[in-house]
């Protein structure tokens, strides 16, 4: 492929290029050739259009629709030669279709600019990386469901501040994360349903004089419709930026869960093993099985930030409508969005994989007096006390076990009725963690019915 210079390409105005440092900070055909596909599916569409509304002839059309057809095979080949100089995805790739077809190459641009252009590829590509998401999620949440039918009445502690709180289920812990992220599968639904408007034929910014038809090349590229305002379209950039929200959200998500699965995996709990393809070794000390995967999602979480802060910072104080800060629109959303799909994959990868270890779990579930709060119920329920006077007593005995060594069912009847003397002996069929959790039938709870019926309705709305 010919170097044609940039002067060329800008045309008349111009009498000489640029020199090598603005052609550097200039140039974005560095990381915009991840844009290849999309550019060359809006141009074919674009060349059907001009052929069907007889702006240009339908040879013509053809010729440009098969040579972007080479080109794109060039570019998955591995064959195609990139130009500094030539800026960008959108001149290489047109540049290279006029030395592949010759004049009518020069057709293509008739009724559109570089600035609906670009839009349109981003906007694909943006659209493909949220399919791409939906799917991702959508494999993570079948994993976190599988886990949580297994171990539906598994007992173990519930925790706030990190200290043990109440007895839950290992499937109500799992289906908590269900919940975190089929919200944000909804997210990404609900971005790429705004998202689905063609900027194609938007033109540099007012529209053009050609009788283009913008109706046949949104639904040419799977778009809904045709972007309403032509200002609007080559100017924003909050398709991408919610794509950054979405991402940003899910990425919180994911380093929560991943936090766990550090602590949990740790010799100190003991809940989990994680399988050996997603840990590492140390290489000084052989006992160590390192949780690797799970601190890199966590550490992933800053990038996706980060690319969402950065894009926002490009856009907000630009007028309307195309600015070439623009430019830095691409790099920070092409990293985030490697960086999100991998760490879903990661962790469906050791969530599927992972075991959970049953037996750790209900002795944890057991300690730290976790189920307090079900003797405190019980004052109130069965011995008609005020919630706060229940909660001292509560208190006093949690103080007494303390003080024992032992957890509150291992305090005799004797014990309890010293501190409350209507106390009887069916207060200790509140105390077991089975019990505890069994009793939590609210909608929501943690009782296993509670679970199961969760898991199931999750299943019904997955499939």
């Amino acid at each position: 492929m010919s170097k044609t210079t940039s002067n060329q390409m800008w045309g008349g105005r111009f009498a000489a290029g640029p020199d090598a440092i603005m052609e550097a900070i200039n140039a974005s055909i560095s990381f915009d050739k991840r844009l290849a596909a999309q550019d060359i599916a809006g141009s074919r569409a674009h060349a059907a259009m001009l052929a069907a509304t007889g702006i240009v002839s339908s040879s013509d059309a053809e010729a440009m629709r098969e040579g972007l057809l080479t080109v794109l095979s060039e570019i998955e080949d591995g064959s195609f030669e990139y130009s500094t100089a030539l800026e960008d995805i959108h001149m290489n790739v047109e540049a290279r279709l006029k030395e592949l077809i010759g004049e009518p190459a020069g057709r293509l641009h008739t009724g559109r600019s570089r600035n609906d252009q670009v839009a349109t590829d981003f906007k694909l590509w943006v659209r493909d990386q949220l399919d791409a998401s939906e799917a991702a999620l959508i494999t993570l949440l079948q994993a976190c469901l599988a886990q949580a039918e297994a171990g539906a009445d598994w007992v173990m502690p519930g925790f706030t501040h990190l200290q043990v709180a109440q007895p839950v289920t290992w499937g109500h812990h799992m289906m908590a994360y269900v919940e975190m992220f089929g919200r944000d599968l909804s997210r990404v639904r609900d971005a790429r349903a705004r998202l689905n408007e063609c900027p194609l034929g938007a033109a540099a910014l007012a529209g053009t004089s050609f009788q283009i038809d913008r109706d046949m090349t949104a639904k040419e590229l799977g778009f809904d419709r045709p972007s309403a305002n032509s200002l609007d379209a080559v100017s924003d950039r909050d398709f991408a930026l919610e794509f950054l929200s979405a991402a940003s959200i899910c990425a919180m998500h994911l380093s929560r869960f991943a936090e766990e699965l550090v602590i949990w995996s740790s010799a100190q709990f003991r809940f989990v093993t994680l399988s050996d393809r997603f840990s590492t070794g140390s290489s000084i000390m052989p006992q160590k099985k390192n949780p690797d995967a799970a601190e890199l999602i966590r550490a992933k979480v800053g990038r996706i930030f980060g690319a969402n802060v950065a894009l926002m910072m490009v856009m907000k104080g630009l007028p309307l409508t195309y600015s070439k800060d623009m430019q830095e629109d691409k790099e920070q959303v092409f990293d985030a969005a490697d960086n999100l799909m991998l760490a879903l994959a990661a962790m469906e990868g050791m969530v599927r994989d992972m075991t959970a270890n049953r037996d750790n779990l209900a002795a944890a579930a057991g300690s730290g007096f976790s189920t307090a709060t079900d003797l405190a119920d019980w004052l109130v329920r069965v011995l008609g006390l005020p919630f706060r006077d229940a909660h001292h007593v509560t208190g006093t005995l949690v103080a007494m076990a303390d003080e024992a060594g032992c957890d509150l069912p291992d305090l005799t009847l004797a014990q309890m009725q010293s501190v409350h003397s209507d106390i009887n002996d069916t207060i200790f069929d509140v105390l077991g963690v089975e019990n505890s959790v069994a009793s939590r039938v609210s909608y929501g709870g943690t009782a296993p019915a509670q679970v199961r019926s969760q898991v199931a309705r999750w299943k019904e709305v997955l499939e």
